[in-house]
């Protein structure tokens, strides 16, 4: 294999993915996805959908999950730099409720396997920040979940600057606690 470094993370299903970079006086190439590779590595998912969004410093979106329809997500940073969290959703999990954070940038070129029955969320640490991740499932209307990002019994450690003013939408002002959702 060679091409993929596969970092396990303490909570079982969650891979920290760096792909190898080719660089030279032309700038660089790097594999982002094979799915043999992967699929060396005991990642066997077949991807459906690739998303891409765009945000500011201190946008803050999730903690979102799908409810009938999970998917699994590929996320990578391939402009500035987040902090993406995933949360234990799985019910009967060892790890239920507990979150895992990594830094993904354009310049470290990590990536981050996210299974399904995990919430995601991540927060835009630089000025702006392009956001790409491929999705086992389709988008389904009115499937999304959440829960609030800032759940003390969660108590995901987000890194924000003193200067940095969060930016959520509307609905994820709204999610209910982990306690309240999964009740």
């Amino acid at each position: 294999m060679g091409k993929l470094e596969i970092e396990t993370c303490e909570i079982e299903g969650l891979m920290v993915i760096t792909p190898k970079v080719f660089y030279d006086n032309r700038g660089y190439f790097s594999e982002t996805y094979n799915a043999r590779d992967m699929k060396e590595a005991g990642v066997d998912t077949v991807f459906v959908q690739d998303n891409q969004s765009a945000s500011v410093r201190g946008v803050l979106r999730g903690l979102h999950f799908q409810k009938e329809h999970p998917q699994d997500k590929l996320v990578r940073v391939i402009n500035g730099e987040v902090f993406d969290v995933a949360v234990d959703i799985r019910k009967g999990s060892k790890t239920f409720g507990k979150w895992f954070g990594v830094r993904l940038s354009a310049a470290n070129k990590k990536q981050f396997l996210i299974p399904k029955d995990f919430a995601h969320g991540f927060l835009v640490l630089s000025d702006f920040a392009e956001f790409v991740y491929k999705c086992s499932d389709f988008y389904h209307p009115g499937d999304e979940g959440g829960i609030m990002y800032n759940d003390p019994d969660i108590g995901i450690e987000w890194p924000v600057a003193e200067d940095m003013k969060l930016v959520l939408s509307d609905r994820d002002t709204k999610w209910g606690s982990l306690k309240e959702t999964f009740a």
